[in-house]
């Protein structure tokens, strides 16, 4: 017996002993007919939501990703190409009236999957405005702020057209109708027979793989669909399991327990899985960038000095090196320069006074200055993935030099993200990639965009409302320079305001068996794994 074959047996009796990879021993040989299904671990305890207008963690863009479809999508594996997907062409807009007006013609034969309520069916015009209509409703999506000012009806069966009240570029645009976020098409007749909250664990669409199962805090069970219009998938299905311990998912990897995994955002651990060679490492985009929020209106952060003194406190080289080159690279404003224009380099931020470096005697001379001299307590939240516990950690350590105590407690990734968008931290530390500066923007700094309390609450936890002016404006810009300046003002007035400091941006880690071959070349990803879809294959003995 090989020394390989020995450390993969004990690792297998490892996991089945710690009841990590609960239901997933003997299963490796699991098929779908002749076809191999996919054993996939990713890094949280548990879903949040299966409906993709709600998805926002990781663990739930995966998944809605393989069930469902935009007009138009993300090439696999290059985020910097979009193609036609439900859509036969990318169409070129027209102005009527004084609006813009795209028209898209849809691929006919597309299917909608089965679900418990209702039959497979063909998709037509009437499903794509049905799911854009219920992108634009605060109750029913959690990005409809994006889909205001948007008229959607449908010509005939094959035909929709979208107008806007204000023209925009393809830049803004495209993303809106491609396979993120809002732009995922929903099967209707499965909505409404099944009904929003049901959705949101048993969706319905028209991607490669279709929802078959799901046991809370467990895994999600997908199966192929063979009437998918690209091609029945090389996989019979994917089993989706939630591990959010990174040494339970190494171990599954090891033990021939799993396929594929969310590694750990390390350097080192990168290299030393490469180096094993039994297990291939991938780093690749997008990258996510990782800032800190500060809610502006909330004691003791609403005194401005409060908000530099923790500033000046961080060291975001600190945070970076939790990660190490080349997966962390550091930022110098939410907006990431490295990604996309509207961000700020290192000499643009230094340029316009924004450059903040650690100073920790300046720290605490801020706080005395704003009447705490001897500091404060704060109680925070954290999810249990490393990456947002481990940035908590260092962020405690931190603020700990210059008197100020942060109260850790850990709750599962699905908990954390429920109760930052009911207001529990004063403090967030967020984890994102959005596709332009003004998602990012319009996401996390618009006063529409307030948890709680805006008009369509999402994701800004600094209840920040001093910039709408400007974001406002570069929508309605179209020449790219203007609007990429607009953009840079705009988070040079969330540093002046310290609503928000930027830390670096990390790339993604994914592990996988060597007979694991996504289908295409693996540069980006927007869905934030190595997507999974009709074309990629596992090979076996």
């Amino acid at each position: 017996m090989t020394r390989r074959r020995i450390v993969a047996i004990v690792l297998a009796m490892a996991v089945f002993m710690s009841g990590a990879l609960t239901g997933l021993v003997g299963s490796a040989t699991a098929q779908e007919g002749d076809r191999p299904v996919l054993r996939f671990a990713v890094n949280a305890a548990d879903l949040a939501s299966l409906d993709p207008h709600f998805a926002s963690g990781t663990q739930d863009r995966t998944v809605a990703d393989m069930v469902f479809n935009g007009l138009v999508r993300f090439v696999p594996g290059n985020s910097a190409e979009i193609e036609p997907d439900l859509a036969t062409e990318i169409p070129t807009p027209e102005e009527v009236d004084g609006k813009q007006v795209w028209t898209f013609t849809l691929r006919e034969g597309v299917m909608c999957h089965p679900s418990a309520e209702t039959e497979a069916y063909e998709l037509t015009a009437e499903d794509v405005v049905y799911s854009l209509q219920k992108s634009a409703v605060p109750d029913r999506s959690a990005y409809s702020r994006d889909y205001t000012g948007m008229t959607v009806e449908a010509v005939d069966d094959y035909t929709v057209a979208i107008t806007l009240d204000q023209p925009l570029s393809e830049t803004l645009f495209l993303p809106k109708v491609a396979n993120y976020s809002g732009g995922f098409i929903v099967c209707s007749q499965a909505v409404e027979a099944l009904g929003d909250e049901a959705f949101r664990t048993a969706p319905a669409g028209t991607g490669p793989f279709m929802f078959e199962s799901y046991t809370p805090q467990n895994s999600v069970v997908l199966t192929a669909n063979d009437d998918y219009f690209r091609g029945a998938p090389q996989l019979g299905g994917v089993e989706v399991r939630y591990i959010a311990d990174p040494s339970s998912r190494e171990l599954g990897l090891q033990g021939g327990e799993l396929d594929l995994a969310a590694g750990v955002n390390e350097a080192q651990w990168v290299d030393r899985i490469n180096a094993e060679g039994n297990i291939v490492a991938d780093v690749f985009g997008v990258a996510e960038a990782v800032w800190v929020n500060m809610n502006v209106t909330q004691e003791p952060l609403d005194d401005p000095l409060v908000r530099e003194a923790i500033a000046l406190a961080i060291n975001r080289e600190e945070h970076a090196a939790l990660r190490g080159e080349p997966v962390s690279e550091l930022i110098y404003s939410v907006v990431p320069a490295q990604l996309m224009p509207g961000g700020l380099t290192m000499e643009e931020a230094e340029e316009a006074g924004v450059l903040y470096q650690q100073d920790i005697e300046r720290a605490r001379e801020l706080l005395a200055e704003a009447g705490y001299p001897d500091g404060f307590s704060m109680d925070l939240i954290t999810s249990e993935m490393t990456d947002y516990a481990a940035n908590y950690e260092v962020l405690q350590a931190e603020l700990a030099e210059i008197g100020i105590t942060l109260n850790l407690t850990v709750v599962d990734h699905a908990t954390m993200h429920a109760q930052i968008r009911e207001d529990v931290n004063p403090i967030v530390i967020y984890v994102a990639f959005r596709p332009n500066a003004n998602v990012y923007l319009s996401q996390f700094f618009h006063s529409d965009a307030i948890v709680v309390e805006g008009e369509a609450p999402i994701t800004n936890f600094s209840h920040y409302s001093a910039i709408d002016d400007l974001i406002e404006q570069a929508r309605a810009e179209t020449d790219p320079e203007a609007q990429a300046e607009l953009w840079k003002q705009a988070n040079i007035q969330i540093l002046k305001d310290f609503a928000a400091y930027p830390l670096y941006m990390q790339n993604l880690v994914y592990a996988r068996v060597p007979e694991l071959d996504y289908g295409h070349e693996l540069v980006s990803s927007v869905a934030l794994y190595p997507q999974i879809t009709e074309m990629t294959t596992l090979a076996t003995e």
